[in-house]
């Protein structure tokens, strides 16, 4: 008997050690299995249209009326690869992470830490009623008491870099990891960011629609047990 638990119990470990090195597309190419929409302007006006669709296999943000396409799981301790261009003129979108409760910011948006795509900062944190720490805090988000969550308080952290996008139509690539109070950031195989002491350490992922038209050819998750290396 013993013998009987102990290959149950290294059976299930190679299993779990399998599942977290595998990437797992979160759409099908087809459709919005797994996420919901959260659009303001759908509420009232049934007409209102959608801004999430898929085109030709990529999913598409139209990025007007304003909102947020949201998983419908909850995540932790996991890697987000993105493939994304701007579709025409470059503008805002963001990939959401740890998101709560929803319309928490400006009754739009939902509890979270945001990762910027927007064209030439992509990379920068935005806190959404959480927050989250970087080396040489002061000199990147500015005067301590003009630090906050909320509002008009100073809720951006800028990129390390700077503009690191591929030339517009080309394809980016950005993944973001999440593991335990850290979140790190990489655009086109380059460190972006890298903050700590988050005050959320899961929840939903989130894709913007917010002024532009972006292509996402490839959305995937992975689990993971430390964050990789810069």
């Amino acid at each position: 008997m013993k013998y009987i638990n102990l290959t149950f119990l290294s059976l299930l470990f190679l299993s779990s050690c399998t599942t977290s090195k595998r990437a797992v597309s979160l759409f099908d190419g087809t459709s919005l299995n797994g996420w919901h929409i959260d659009v303001p302007a759908m509420d009232k006006d049934k007409d209102a249209r959608n801004p999430f669709i898929i085109r030709n296999g990529n999913f598409v943000t139209l990025g007007s009326p304003g909102g947020h396409l949201i998983t419908d799981a909850s995540f932790s301790n996991y890697r987000m690869e993105l493939e994304y261009r701007f579709v025409g003129e470059p503008g805002n979108c963001g990939a959401l992470v740890h998101v709560s409760k929803p319309r928490r910011l400006y009754a739009m948006f939902p509890q979270s830490v945001e990762v910027q795509l927007k064209h030439k900062n992509a990379g920068d944190f935005w806190c959404i009623g959480e927050n989250i720490e970087v080396p040489n805090m002061e000199a990147r988000r500015g005067p301590k008491e003009h630090w906050g969550v909320d509002g008009k308080k100073n809720r951006r952290i800028p990129n390390l870099t700077g503009n690191m996008e591929n030339e517009l139509g080309e394809w980016n690539k950005m993944q973001i990891e999440c593991y335990k109070d850290e979140v790190k950031v990489w655009l086109n195989g380059k460190l972006v960011n890298h903050g700590f002491n988050a005050t959320a350490t899961s929840g939903s992922f989130a894709l913007q629609s917010e002024g532009s038209e972006v292509e996402f050819r490839k959305v995937t998750h992975h689990s993971i047990k430390k964050l990789s290396k810069d």
